[in-house]
Formats: C-alpha cells, sequence, structure tokens
C-alpha cells in the first residue's frame, strides 16, 4: 500500500501533515481575531490544497500510455481558481465599507502553502507562512503610525430641527476641530423625527413633535481630530436630536 511511486506513501502523508500545521498555524491567528474564517476553515483548505497536488502529480499514473500524455499542473491550476469563490464569500460591503478583504487574501495565501506542501517543497511552504505572521502582526504597528499621522475619511450624520442655525454651528464645530466637510447630503422631514442608528438614506420614522421640521444631514469628514469628540459636542447644539458616526475605512 505504501509505494512512493503510487503518492501514497510516508512522505506524501508527512506533506499534508505539515499542511495541516501549518495551515492550522494560520487558522488559529485568525480565530484568536474573531475572524469570518477560522481554525478549522483554514486548516482544511491548507489540507485539501496538499491533496490536490498529490492527485495531480500521482493521481493518474494508471492511464499513462504510449498515446496518452498528461499535464500534472492541470489540477494544481484550477485550486487557484476555485479558492477565489471561498475567498469571495468572505468579502461583505456594509454601507461604505468593505470588509473581510485581508481574511479572503490570507485563506488565498493558505491554499497556495497547502500547494508548495504537496508539491513537495516544505521549504518554501515554512517561509510563506512565517511571511505571513510577519505581514499580519508586524506591520500592524506601521499601519497604526501611519494612520496616526494621515488624514481619515468618517461620516457624521445629524439630526435637528430646522431654523435654528444648527447646520451652520455644526460645520463651524467641523472646522474649528480640524475636519474638513467634503460633502453634505440634507434631508428634510415634515413631523417626524428620523432614526439616526442608520446612515443609508432609509431611516425608519418615529413620531415627532407636533408641527416640528426636523432635519437629517450626512457630513463627509476628512482630518486627524477626534470623532468622538466632534460627536460629543455637536450633541450639546440645542438644537440637536441625534447624532451618529461612522469610520469610513475598510475593515479586515
Amino acid at each position: 500500500m505504501f509505494v512512493l511511486s503510487s503518492g501514497q506513501g510516508l512522505p506524501q502523508i508527512g506533506e499534508l501533515a505539515l499542511a495541516i500545521v501549518l495551515s492550522a498555524a494560520i487558522g488559529l491567528e485568525r480565530e484568536l481575531r474573531f475572524k469570518n474564517a477560522g481554525l478549522r476553515t483554514h486548516a482544511l483548505v491548507g489540507l485539501g490544497a496538499a491533496l490536490f497536488m498529490l492527485v495531480s502529480k500521482y493521481g493518474f499514473f494508471d492511464v499513462l500510455g504510449d498515446n496518452v500524455s498528461l499535464d500534472p499542473s492541470r489540477v494544481a491550476a484550477q485550486v487557484v481558481t476555485g479558492i477565489g469563490f471561498i475567498g469571495g464569500g468572505l468579502i461583505f460591503v456594509r454601507r461604505d465599507a468593505v470588509r473581510g478583504l485581508t481574511t479572503a487574501a490570507v485563506v488565498w495565501v493558505t491554499a497556495a502553502i497547502g500547494m508548495a506542501c504537496g508539491a513537495g517543497l516544505p521549504v518554501l511552504a515554512v517561509a510563506v507562512t512565517a511571511g505571513h505572521f510577519m505581514v499580519i502582526l508586524g506591520l500592524n504597528p506601521v499601519v497604526r503610525r501611519l494612520r496616526m499621522h494621515a488624514d481619515t475619511m468618517s461620516h457624521l450624520r445629524l439630526v435637528y430641527l430646522a431654523g435654528a442655525g444648527t447646520l451652520r454651528d455644526a460645520l463651524v464645530t467641523c472646522t474649528r476641530r480640524g475636519f474638513v466637510v467634503t460633502e453634505v447630503a440634507t434631508e428634510r422631514v415634515h413631523g417626524e423625527i428620523p432614526d439616526a442608528g442608520r446612515a443609508d438614506g432609509h431611516e425608519r420614522a418615529e413620531p415627532g413633535p407636533v408641527g416640528g421640521r426636523t432635519v437629517a444631514v450626512t457630513l463627509g469628514l476628512l482630518g486627524r481630530g477626534s470623532i468622538t469628540d466632534l460627536t460629543a459636542e455637536l450633541s450639546e447644539l440645542p438644537a440637536v436630536l441625534a447624532v451618529s458616526a461612522g469610520n469610513g475605512s475598510d475593515r479586515d
């Protein structure tokens, strides 16, 4: 049964075991960060990719003949395409934020590591696994430091009673706190107070003051100031009914 030439020997089992170990290490890091794809997903992706490589290398020896020639890379090429469907399922969009890109990329790299193990390239597999941890863990402080010195884009939704000059005061407050207002979207609602918890323009309306007019404004802000402090200050304006803020940057 365990014959090297058949692809079912101890070396191949060792390659599968290495694929599980390396993939599980990557998956554990994702699991500890509470990502959608965790330990089991990455371990299975790496193991499956390694097995596909072994099947591509050894699984068709019995059909070879004088008139039959096979390309051992054909199955491996389909793994690269197929893993894209899993990665695509991890990416989703909420409002203006795209999430899951890094996790999808990690799954893609895990599949590549599994393929390297199945191809008999353990040194490359280990090196890429180490490179993964260097990028994910080592570059995080660099990214945080760069963000501290770069302007960030945020969106702030303000709901207030009309006729009190609140928008003017809000714009002045934003400018004073170091923000540049890049966009303003205004919606006037008669006799209703929109739910400020949503920022997609389709609010759930609730009863408001009789005869009152409310205005819902979404501001696009660019700057290095504290959006939390800005929100707190805007909530103190006399005619303001509700304030909510959201960061427009992409997330893992």
